[in-house]
């Protein structure tokens, strides 16, 4: 039989941040749309019939821009969430684990501040990118680590 031990305040830490990071994800949906509506381009011609103004275009740089950042969650976040998941389960440092969590979270807003919506030169979104590539990185090794 196995048997699952987590600290319950970092269990809590653990679900509160991967809510806040669903949400994050959801809400690249509306700023896709935003952007587009405010260019008035968009990938169906159905949705063209809203007024005379808008076309169908796919390489907007500006709604690109978005959707690329949207793509860059949608690579990493669902992979923290399951790694982060294992690490809880190596029973780490309570402390280092919170503080390496919002690390994740708060690389992942910033990245999406940076590239979508106030654009700041590299290396911002490298940097943030590059934050929460780590913290996930060293997670997935502490729980390979775990099994040896």
């Amino acid at each position: 039989m196995v048997s699952f031990e987590v600290d319950e305040v970092l269990f809590r830490t653990y679900v509160f941040y991967t809510a806040v990071l669903v949400l994050k994800v959801l809400a690249m949906a509306p700023l896709t749309a935003k952007q587009r509506f405010a260019k008035m381009v968009f990938a169906n011609p159905e949705d063209t019939k809203l007024t005379s103004k808008s076309k169908v275009k796919f390489d907007d740089p500006d709604v690109e821009r978005v959707r690329r950042a949207h793509l860059n969650d949608l690579e990493n976040i669902p992979l923290f969430i399951i790694v982060c998941f294992g690490y809880l389960l190596t029973n780490p440092n309570v402390f280092i684990a919170t503080n390496l969590i919002r690390l994740f979270v708060a690389s992942r807003i910033i990245h999406t501040i940076v590239y979508a919506v106030v654009v700041l030169p590299q290396p911002a979104r490298g940097l943030s990118w590059f934050a929460g590539y780590a913290t996930t990185v060293f997670m997935a090794v502490q729980v390979i680590l775990s099994f040896v």
